[in-house]
């Protein structure tokens, strides 16, 4: 135990060390003419493909989760991002994760009757994957290599904010709250944008 939390501050220790106002970062430009998010694929815990490229024109919250993590009460934060804005156009998808202090035991099947009994998720969650080195999820690759070191993940509960158009338009790190200011004010900025590039007549002004 006392192993594990070592390991838990030193890469909370590394992540703040790297991260760009204390763990959020807006993104200008996360690929010019390389790939979106839009061009990766996900697996449901029950096994159906679920293409990113099927929430285009949505606003996208992806967050590597563990339900025996210090962080697991950010799934209850998650839900609420969910219940709040799903019908504006926000998605949250959850992505479990043993990656980090071996923090997600759990089968696909478990995880998600676990986090539905405690934390009243209906957001959906992917099966199990790998989120960090050579053997992580073609997004999570992409995302480090668009963004730098600073935004990968770094412990669980990490968080990407894509964008209508698949860029990454912001992140934020372990320690912030998916229910924290900067991350609504993000949320809702976008969304802003979303609304407006509905509108009949306007001229969108999103990513």
């Amino acid at each position: 135990m006392a192993i594990q939390y070592k390991s838990l501050a030193a890469s909370l220790a590394g992540l703040l060390a790297l991260a760009v106002s204390s763990g959020a970062s807006a993104v200008d430009a996360a690929s010019a003419s390389g790939p979106s998010a839009h061009d990766f694929s996900f697996q449901s815990s029950h096994g159906d493909p679920v293409p990113l490229a099927d929430y285009k024109g949505k606003l996208v919250l992806i967050v590597n989760t563990a339900t025996e993590c210090g962080f697991k009460g950010q799934l209850s934060d998650l839900q609420v991002l969910h219940e709040t804005y799903a019908d504006q156009g926000l998605v949250v998808i959850g992505v479990p994760s043993n990656d980090f202090g071996g923090q997600e035991p759990r089968s696909n099947e478990e995880m998600t009757g676990f986090c539905e009994a405690r934390f009243g998720t209906k957001f959906p969650l992917m099966e199990k994957t790998h989120v960090k080195g050579d053997q992580a999820h073609p997004f999570y690759k992409w995302a480090a290599d668009t963004l730098g070191m600073a935004a990968r993940p770094y412990w669980n509960f990490h968080k990407y904010l894509v964008g209508p158009d698949g860029s990454i338009v912001a992140w934020f790190s372990t320690p912030t709250k998916p229910t924290a200011p900067k991350v609504i004010a993000s949320i809702e900025e976008q969304l802003g944008q979303l609304s407006l590039s509905d509108t009949p007549g306007a001229v969108g002004n999103g990513n």
